[in-house]
Order: structure tokens, then sequence, then C-alpha cells
């Protein structure tokens, strides 16, 4: 098997691989190492691991441990702080290698962990939606008999003391009606063209900057390489237009909103795993979405907000899965991400 040939396997395998020298500089990382720590190869080649890995200790010491003993260490469920991304957790194995007398080399492989929990997560949320789905209809249904009784009964009354009880009768229903209708999201069919994702992003951006004041700050850092995507251009503005409002709105006009575009490498979108994609964040650093809202931000009726409707993120995931897109978000104090990614082309089984 040629050189070319196991370079291939190395950078379409899942897990992210790390190969460290003796002084722990980087000599190599494959394509899903790449994505993980947010750094190219040619970035990466021959600066200190524990660069990427600012403050990280305890990989560290087990370095050092697998160094000195020769013994493999298999580290379970390790938090690392990746500063562009933020925390994630990870499976961590990591084995010396000898090199017919050459100088020793440390390789590390990374499974990370929040991914297959994300993947997890997806599924029960769109089961979940399913059923919501599915209670809207039955509930939207009778809504309309019961407002047209109203009505036929407000004809028949002759006091307008009566009156006032059909009149809330009528509003409450048509207020139902709107709710159930935005629980089951946008009713028209996708109309995919090529879009720009950068064109969106500028857009979306010129809208928001009416709104704020100069107290927020937008920083665009594009991929420029990233090509036309086949989506609904009217959905997507949605999709990215609520985000953004809902980083303002966490921030309260102050502070700085990043729109980052990215090359991503194997996501995995519904069960499908494609070789390559586009990964948009938006990015705010506010003080952060309460943890007893993180995992049950995207169900209907969850809201963080006294005047919230708890249907923002719900249509957004709605939109985003009829583009075939997957949303997520990970979010401590000062630094919360918003990613959406869409795939760039047919999904491998």
């Amino acid at each position: 098997m040629t050189q070319t040939a196991y370079q291939t396997i190395i950078d379409n395998l899942t897990n992210a691989v790390v190969m460290l020298d003796g002084t722990f500089k980087v000599t190599f990382i494959n394509a899903a190492a790449e994505v993980l720590f947010d750094i190219s190869q040619r970035q990466a080649e021959l600066i200190p691991f524990q660069t990427i890995l600012p403050g990280e200790g305890n990989l560290f010491v087990s370095l050092t441990k697998v160094k000195q003993t020769g013994q493999e260490l298999i580290k379970r469920e390790m938090k690392l702080y990746i500063p562009s991304t933020g925390e994630i957790v990870v499976d961590c194995a990591i084995k010396l290698l000898e090199e017919n007398g050459r100088e020793q080399s440390i390789l590390l492989e990374f499974f990370q962990l929040d991914n297959k929990d994300r993947i997890s997560r997806d599924e029960s949320l769109h089961a979940q939606q399913q059923v919501v789905r599915g209670l809207a209809h039955e509930i939207k249904n009778p809504l309309g008999g019961l407002r047209g009784a109203a009505q036929l009964l407000e004809r028949q009354l002759e006091s307008n003391d009566l009156k006032e009880y059909t009149d809330i009768i009528i509003s409450e229903a048509d207020r139902l009606q709107n709710l159930m209708t935005n629980m089951l999201g946008p009713h028209q069919q996708s109309q995919k063209t090529a879009v720009n994702i950068h064109e969106v992003l500028q857009r979306v951006r010129q809208l928001v900057k009416v709104e704020v004041n100069e107290r927020l700050v937008f920083q665009a850092d594009y991929d420029p390489s990233i090509p036309e995507l086949k989506v609904d251009l009217d959905q997507l503005v949605q999709i990215f237009l609520n985000l953004i409002r809902n980083a303002v709105q966490a921030m309260n006009g102050v502070g700085k909103i990043i729109l980052k575009t990215r090359i991503k490498r194997h996501a995995t979108i519904d069960n499908q795993r494609h070789q390559i994609a586009a990964s948009i964040d938006i990015i705010d650093d506010g003080k952060g979405i309460p943890a007893s809202l993180q995992e049950s931000m995207f169900y209907p009726l969850v809201t963080g907000r006294p005047e919230g409707t708890g249907l923002g993120l719900y249509i957004c995931q709605s939109l985003v899965n009829r583009n075939q897109g997957v949303i997520s978000c990970t979010s401590q104090p000062g630094h919360t991400v918003f990613s959406v990614v869409f795939p760039l082309e047919q999904a491998r089984e």
C-alpha cells in the first residue's frame, strides 16, 4: 500500500489522531484533529501541543507518564478547553511509539463524546417534535369549530355584557390557533437554490445592525472557499435572523457577535456521514444559557426570557432540518456558540 493510500485512510478516520515528538511538539494531525482543535496541519506542525490546549495540565501529566514508563494510557471523559470552540469531552488513548532506534514519538487518539450525545439528543428531539406536531394538529382542528360556535352564539345574544364572554372565547381561540400554527412550523415547501452563505450573513447582519447601537460589535470570520449551498434562501435568512437576534437579546445590546464560517470534514447529520460540510457559527460573549435550559432549548415553549414565546429556536431547528442540516449549541458564561452545519455533498452510509 502506498504512502498516499495510508494518508487517505488516516484522514478518513472519525477519531482525531495527533502525533507528537519527544518534546511534545506536533509532528502530524489528521483531518478529524484539524476539525476538533480548529487548526490546520500546517499551522500545528512543530508547535508545542500545549499551545493548542493552553492551561490543560492533566493531559500533559499523562503524556509525561507514558513517555517515562512506555505504558499505554486511556483517559475516559476528559474535559478539554479549545479556545475557539469552548469545552469538549473526549476519551483519549495515549501510546508511545518506538521507531527503530529513532527518537520516540507519542500517538494520541481522541474520540469526542459530546458528538455522540448530540446525535442521540437530535434523535430524541426529532421524535418528540413529531409528537408535538401531531398534538398541535389535534388541538388546532376543534379550535376552528369552537370559534365558529362562539360566533353563532354571539349573533343570537342581545346583551352586550354576554357578548363580552363570546369575544373572550373568540380571541382566545384565535390566540391558540396562532400558537398551534407556530408549533407546526412554517408550512411552505422549501424552494432550494444555490445560495452564497456569506451574502446571507451580511444581509442579516445589516438587518440587525439598524436595531442596535454602537456598543454591540459584529465581527466576520469567513472562509471564502466555501461553495454555494443548495438551500432555501428565505428560510436560511430566517434561521440566522432568529439566531443573531437571540444573541443580541442575550447580551442586552452590549458586546461582540462573531459570524464564523468553516469547511467541516466528516460531519454526521441525521445519522448519515458527510465527507465535507459547511459550518456556520454564531458566537457571542454574553452571560450564556442557563445549564437547566441547555438540554431542552430546542423544544417548543421552552424559553429563558419572561417575554419569550419559546418557539424561536424550535422553528430554527425545523427550518434547518428542512434544508438537510443540523443545529447545536454549546454555552458557558462569556462564550455561547450556535453551530449550523449543512452538507456540501451527498451523504455516505
